[in-house]
């Protein structure tokens, strides 16, 4: 795998930057310290601005070219999980109820040693806007900082992301020319009736009963109102009622997780969310409050962009190694709102067999890093060059 020579010679250094990284997560937007230490290691570099402070804890540091051109822009996100990690790794988080569990280190690993690279060798015409992002896990930095106006403040015409993919075979890319990953929100369910003794339920309004008819109907939603064709997800992942066994509860809540690619079939389920919440909530006689949180927009690639990164892996890693027609996947991001502002595209790349993302056993494979930082490396010289 033609890792560039000189960021194979900083294989051993980024390993002890990821490691670091790791031994000290931070959640959301409250990454000061990880920000602080990124810093530290841009200053080291030799990178000719920083800008910290921008959507709190977020940076922007930029690399000249060797001659005047356009602006590229490569994304790290850096914050971690509240995930009591169970690696028993040496390197493991210090930080009680606190882990990198999605290898969000790594990715910050990547870019620093892309940037040391680029830093170093100016072989690109033009400017690099390395953006480290806070709180992609929990409350949509990459939204805050294109809000902030990074785009337009650092000139950047178009930007790119990666995210590492364990059980995916090491070094292999995968990417697609629309649609990556799905749009996702979050709807909150409180239901009030009225409590009282499990004998005497015809004197209550049951909101039990009340919950367990509305999930049953959700999950109509998706095979009786959504094309077949049209992906999409709607998961109950919490119900919380009740404190005995002899009591009917005052009060019931449940939430649930909604996916999907399309503005029209995202429009589509949260009205049928709210009809049928509302129909048998009059039905069953209680009272119902929906808090629905619009979360991050489907991560859709442009199909330009995606086929210049996907030619762009294959020179690291060989034209076996990468898959450009992906299929897309319910997870979500919110470099999507990065890609609404900017042509871009977002890619993931393989780190082999390990314990998945999200998981208290997971750890980045340190020997992907180089390989991220290749590939970012080559990104910029390929889309920019001298000559």
């Amino acid at each position: 795998m033609p890792v560039l020579n000189r960021i194979a010679a900083y294989a051993e250094e980024m390993k002890g930057w990821r490691r670091h990284l790791h031994q000290h997560p931070e959640l959301a937007f409250d990454c000061h310290q990880t920000a602080d230490w990124i810093v530290a290691r841009l200053n080291e570099i030799g990178v000719d601005e920083v800008h910290p402070g921008i959507a709190k804890t977020g940076i922007v540091a930029i690399i000249n070219g060797a001659r005047p051109g356009p602006t590229i822009g490569l994304r790290a996100d850096m914050d971690a999980l509240p995930i009591e990690e169970l690696t028993g790794a040496e390197h493991a988080s210090k930080v009680p109820g606190k882990m990198h569990a999605c290898g969000h280190d790594g990715h910050v690993t990547m870019l620093l040693g892309a940037a040391k690279y680029l830093a170093e060798t100016r072989n690109f015409a033009g400017r690099v806007a390395l953006l480290f992002q806070p709180a992609e896990e929990d409350g949509g930095g990459g939204q805050v900082m294109v809000q902030e106006g990074v785009m337009d403040r650092f000139g950047i015409g178009q930007v790119y992301g990666i995210h590492n993919a364990p059980n995916i075979p090491f070094g292999h890319f995968l990417t697609n020319p629309g649609a990556l990953m799905a749009s996702v929100d979050t709807a909150f369910v409180y239901l009030t009736g009225r409590g009282g003794h499990g004998a005497t339920p015809h004197e209550c309004v049951d909101p039990v009963v009340a919950v367990v008819g509305m999930v049953s109907a959700i999950q109509t939603i998706i095979p009786r109102n959504v094309y077949a064709l049209d992906e999409a997800v709607v998961s109950v992942t919490q119900i919380h009622t009740g404190t005995a066994s002899n009591i009917i509860p005052e009060e019931a809540m449940f939430c649930a997780t909604i996916r999907c690619f399309k503005p029209d079939v995202r429009a589509l389920l949260k009205k049928r969310f709210y009809e049928i919440v509302e129909g048998h909530a009059a039905a069953y006689g209680v009272q119902a409050r929906i808090d629905y949180d619009w979360g991050y927009p489907a991560t859709i690639n442009h199909p330009d962009e995606a086929a210049f990164a996907a030619e762009v892996a294959r020179e690291i890693s060989g034209a076996d190694a990468v898959n450009d027609n992906s299929v897309r996947e319910m997870g979500s991001e919110d470099f999507s709102y990065m890609l609404e502002a900017r042509p871009g595209a977002y890619l993931f790349l393989g780190t082999g067999p390990g314990a998945g993302l999200h998981h208290a056993a997971y750890d980045f494979n340190d020997e992907a890093a180089p390989v991220g930082a290749s590939f970012f490396a080559r990104l910029v010289e390929r889309a920019q060059p001298l000559a």
